[in-house]
């Protein structure tokens, strides 16, 4: 059984939406609120090898916004160096993933005693692991309440709405959604934020608007979210 009070999994409406930022921005505002915190990022493409071996700039984020240490392998445990879907990678490299593996690794992180725990996705929901795997099972295994992290732009509307059907397919609970700001020239945002809020069952746990520079930072993104929306349920 996990030590681990409260999980969830940090899932996106596609690549580059802002999952890992968001994320860590929840890391960091459990941080302040005192709270104990980890995170897993399962499977990562686009690695730089270093004298440590594969390292990903996300998973690397994720274990600086933690509170609990573990070691790199913990935190990701399939480090992929080509930057593409990452059961292309890993074919392109000799190598296979496998769902039951990564299921084995994350209870076994999960097994460390936290307030909270996150557990990253990589690209959107149905992400393949295999010809006949993909990524959204790993939250289904382990009952996993979903966060979903719109990147806010043109299409968005399609793309949440889509990932949301199939969260609750899955049998799985949209425990919150982030409207992260990713094209600060988006037309009518305030319209697509409201239908995007009476559409889901579930509470916003913020709206990041477009950071630059300095801005860009846990810190300052988890001052836009609401752990305690995520953490009273």
């Amino acid at each position: 059984m996990s030590q681990v009070k409260q999980s969830f999994f940090v899932t996106g409406t596609d690549t580059d939406v802002g999952k890992t930022l968001v994320a860590a921005g929840l890391l960091a505002a459990a941080r302040q609120e005192g709270l104990k915190t980890l995170a897993i990022k399962p499977v990562a493409a686009g690695c730089e090898e270093t004298e440590e071996g594969f390292r990903n700039d996300d998973a690397l984020l994720l274990k600086a916004q933690m509170t609990e240490t573990m070691s790199y392998e913990a935190v990701n445990p399939v480090a992929l160096a080509p930057a593409i879907a990452p059961h292309i990678a890993a074919q392109q490299l000799g190598q296979s993933l496998s769902l039951s593996a990564l299921i084995k690794h994350c209870q076994t992180v999960l097994q460390t005693p936290a307030d909270l725990a996150l557990i990253e996705g990589a690209g959107g929901w149905r992400l393949p692991l295999n010809d006949q795997e993909y990524l959204s099972g790993l939250p289904q295994a382990l009952t996993m309440p979903v966060i979903l992290v719109v990147g806010m732009k043109l299409g968005c509307l399609n793309h949440a709405l889509l990932t949301a059907e199939a969260i609750a397919r899955d049998g799985l609970t949209l425990a919150g959604w982030v409207a992260n700001c990713v094209d600060e020239n988006m037309s009518c945002f305030d319209d697509n934020l409201k239908t995007l809020q009476q559409a889901f069952n579930a509470p916003l746990l913020g709206v990041v608007p477009v950071l630059q520079g300095k801005f860009v930072t846990p810190d300052v993104v988890g001052t836009y979210l609401s752990v305690d929306l995520l953490c009273q349920q």
